[in-house]
C-alpha cells in the first residue's frame, strides 16, 4: 500500500531532527573535549571542526543506510539503542584508527567524543520519547470521557495496553495505576503509571484512584485467576475487561481493540496446555492427514489447527456436505467444494472408507466422527452401535490397511466408568483402538476430555437460548457438576496426543476441578442482565451426578511426558466380541450387551496391571 503524504512527511521530519541531533553531538563533543584537553591558545579549532564534521557526515550516511533515523526502531527503544551504538562506535572506531596515522587531533579526543556522542544521542531520544508520552498522558487526562482504569499485569501485555490507551484518538481509557503479584515489579512505572501493589490491594487502589474499571492484561491468566479478579472487582464495584487468551493474540500485539468483557470461556477455560510445537510439526508437517467428522465442532477446529502445521494434504471427511462447506470456508475464506481436500463419506460404509484410504493413503488420522448426544442415544442405542462402535472399527480397519503411522481416537470423559449408551459406545471405541494398537505398526491411541464450551448442542447454547426467550433455565440438579474446556484447548490436547501418546493408551488432560452446572447458569444469567428463573428437572437416564476422568481400575496420575496430561492403559476388545453385539432387537438388550463389553474381568485387570 503506498504511503500517505502525511506518513512520508512525518518520517522525513523525524529523520531530519535525529540526524541534526546526532551531527551536533559529534561536532560539539570534539570542540568541548578539545577545549578541555588543551590550553586555549593551542586548541586546533579548525581540525576539531573538520574531524567532528567528518564523523557527523559518516554517522548520518551509515545511519541512513541502516534506517536509524527513518524509524526502523521505536524511539528510545532497546533496539534503537543497539542500532545507535553500532553506528556511533563504528564511525568513532574508523576515525580513531585514521587519526592514529594522520594525527590531526590528539588521540584521546576521538575516543572521548565517541562515548559523549552516544550518551548525548541516547539521552536526546529518551527526552523526546518522555515528552511525547507526557503529551499523550496530558491529552487523556484532559479528555472528559476517559474512564479511569486499573491495569492488572505489569508485563509486556500491560505495557502494550497502556501505550494503546494513551495513543487512542478516542481517549476512552485513562490508566491510573498498575497491580502485579510479582514483588520485583513493586516500584515499576510504565508510561509514568505506577505499580501500587498486587491484586490483594485492588479494593484500596480502586478507592484511592477513583477507578471505574479494571483491565486484566494477562493473556496467560488461568480460569482461577480470572475468577478471583472478577470477584474482587465486583466487591470493589468496578467493571472488568480482559485480554483474550494467548492463542487468540498470536497474530498481533495486544491493544485496546482486544479488550472485552469476561465470558464463560475465561471463567471455565484458559487452561494453558504447553503445546510442544516442534514435536507436533514433526509428525504433521509434510504428511497426509485425514480428519473424520471434519464438519463437527471438534473436527472443524482440528482441521483449522492442523492446517497451520503445513501438512502435505489435509483430508476433511464427513457425511454432511453443508458442514464440509462451512469448515472449508473457515480455513480458506472460500468454499467451492470442488477440491479433493473435502471427502463426502459415511464411516458406517466400510467399503467406501477402504476405497478412499487406498486411493489417498493418509499417514495420520484423527477420528472425531461420532454421535455424542446422551439422551438421544439412550433412545436409539442401535445408532450408537452403528456409528460409535462399528464406525470406529471401520475407520481403524481402513487405517490399518494402508499402514497409518498415527491414529488418534477422540473420546470423552463419559467413557470412564460409563453409565450411559454414549459412555458405553465410546469406551468400547477406546478398547477397539487399543486392540489395533497391539498388532499395527503405527501408534494407535485415544484422547479423553470433558464438556466442550461452544460446541453444537452444548449447555451454553441451550442456556443462552433459554435466557433469550425469557426462561426458565433448566438444570438437571443443583449439585450436578461437569468438567469443562474450550474447543481450542480440546483440540490442542488431541493434536498433542498424537505426538506424546503411546500405543493403546488413553490420554487425559488435567482439567482442574469440576464446575457446577448451576454456577454456569447463574453466570450466564448475570451476564445477560436479566432476571431469569432456574428450574430443576432431575437427572435423565444414563446421566451421572458427577463425571469422572478415570475408570476405577485405571491409574490416576501417571504423567511420564507432559505435566498436564495423564496416561491410562486401555484393555483391548477383539473382533469376535464386537461381532457378538446385537445390531437389532430390543433397546434394553443392546444396552445390556454394550455395558457388559465395557466391564473388564478380574484376570484382565491383573494382567493389565502386571504390564504397567
Amino acid at each position: 500500500m503506498p504511503e500517505t503524504k502525511f506518513v512520508t512527511r512525518s518520517r522525513s521530519y523525524r529523520a531530519a531532527i535525529l540526524s541534526t541531533v546526532d551531527a551536533v553531538a559529534w561536532v560539539g563533543a570534539f570542540l568541548i573535549f578539545g577545549a578541555l584537553r588543551m590550553s586555549a591558545d593551542r586548541v586546533p579549532w579548525l581540525e576539531l571542526l573538520v574531524v567532528g564534521g567528518i564523523c557527523a557526515l559518516l554517522h548520518v550516511m551509515v545511519g541512513h543506510f541502516i534506517r536509524l533515523h527513518e524509524g526502523r526502531a521505536a524511539i528510545a527503544s532497546f533496539y534503537e539503542m543497539v542500532l545507535l551504538g553500532f553506528v556511533t562506535l563504528s564511525v568513532g572506531g574508523l576515525v580513531f584508527v585514521a587519526n592514529l596515522f594522520g594525527q590531526w587531533v590528539p588521540r584521546s579526543i576521538p575516543a572521548a567524543a565517541v562515548f559523549t556522542t552516544l550518551v548525548v544521542a541516547a539521552w536526546s531520544r529518551a527526552a523526546m520519547r518522555w515528552m511525547r508520552e507526557q503529551g499523550d498522558a496530558r491529552d487523556v487526562r484532559a479528555s472528559e470521557g476517559a474512564a479511569r482504569v486499573v491495569v492488572i499485569g505489569a508485563g509486556e501485555a500491560g505495557r502494550e495496553i497502556i501505550g494503546s490507551m494513551l495513543r487512542d484518538p478516542g481517549k476512552q481509557w485513562w490508566p491510573v495505576a498498575l497491580l502485579d503479584d510479582d514483588p520485583l515489579k513493586r516500584y515499576r512505572r510504565i508510561r509514568n503509571v505506577p505499580v501500587l501493589g498486587n491484586r490483594d490491594d485492588l479494593d484500596a487502589v480502586v478507592a484511592q484512584t477513583r477507578a471505574e474499571a479494571v483491565v486484566v492484561a494477562i493473556p496467560s491468566a488461568s480460569a482461577e485467576t480470572i475468577t478471583d479478579i472478577s470477584d474482587r472487582a465486583k466487591r470493589a464495584g468496578v467493571a472488568v475487561k480482559v485480554l483474550p487468551a494467548m492463542p487468540e493474540l498470536l497474530k498481533s500485539r495486544p491493544g485496546i481493540r482486544d479488550l472485552r468483557d469476561i465470558n464463560l470461556h475465561d471463567v471455565l477455560g484458559r487452561k494453558q496446555l504447553d503445546t510442544d510445537v516442534a514435536s507436533i510439526a514433526d509428525y504433521v508437517r509434510g504428511k497426509r492427514v485425514l480428519v473424520t467428522g471434519a464438519g463437527g465442532s471438534i473436527g472443524s477446529e482440528l482441521c483449522r489447527q492442523l492446517h497451520q502445521f503445513d501438512p502435505a494434504e489435509l483430508m476433511m471427511l464427513d457425511r454432511d456436505e453443508s458442514a464440509l462447506h462451512a469448515v472449508q470456508l473457515s480455513i480458506h475464506g472460500r468454499a467451492l467444494l470442488d477440491s479433493d481436500e473435502v471427502v463426502l463419506c459415511d464411516i458406517r460404509d466400510l467399503t467406501a472408507l477402504k476405497t478412499i484410504f487406498a486411493a489417498r493413503r493418509p499417514q495420520v488420522v484423527f477420528h472425531a466422527a461420532a454421535l455424542k448426544h446422551l439422551p438421544m442415544l439412550e433412545q436409539y442405542p442401535a445408532e450408537a452401535l452403528k456409528t460409535n462402535i462399528h464406525g470406529t472399527w471401520n475407520v481403524l480397519q481402513a487405517a490399518e490397511m494402508v499402514d497409518v503411522e498415527r491414529f488418534v481416537n477422540v473420546s470423552t470423559d463419559k467413557a470412564a466408568n460409563p453409565s450411559s449408551v454414549l459412555g458405553y459406545s465410546k469406551r468400547i471405541a477406546e478398547r477397539i483402538t487399543a486392540a489395533h494398537a497391539e498388532h499395527s505398526p503405527g501408534t494407535y491411541l485415544s484422547v479423553r476430555f470433558g464438556n466442550v464450551l461452544g460446541s453444537r448442542g452444548s449447555v451454553l447454547t441451550a442456556f443462552a437460548k433459554q435466557i433469550a426467550e425469557g426462561g426458565p433455565v433448566t438444570v438437571t440438579d443443583p449439585e450436578v457438576t461437569r468438567f469443562f474446556m474450550t474447543i481450542e484447548e480440546a483440540c490442542q490436547l488431541v493434536i498433542q496426543a498424537g505426538a506424546i501418546g503411546r500405543p493403546g493408551e488413553a490420554l487425559v488432560l488435567d482439567m482442574g476441578e469440576p464446575i457446577k452446572i448451576l454456577d454456569v447458569a447463574h453466570q450466564l444469567i448475570e451476564q445477560s442482565g436479566t432476571d431469569v428463573p432456574v428450574v430443576f428437572t432431575g437427572l435423565r437416564p444414563g446421566e451421572k451426578m458427577h463425571e469422572e476422568l478415570f475408570a476405577d481400575d485405571e491409574p490416576k496420575d501417571v504423567r511420564p511426558v507432559h505435566p498436564m496430561v495423564s496416561h491410562a492403559p486401555v484393555p483391548a476388545v477383539y473382533p469376535d466380541e464386537i461381532d457378538a453385539l446385537p445390531a437389532r432387537g430390543e433397546r434394553e438388550l443392546i444396552i445390556r450387551a454394550m455395558a457388559a463389553l465395557c466391564v473388564m474381568s478380574p484376570a484382565s485387570v491383573a494382567e493389565q496391571n502386571a504390564l504397567d
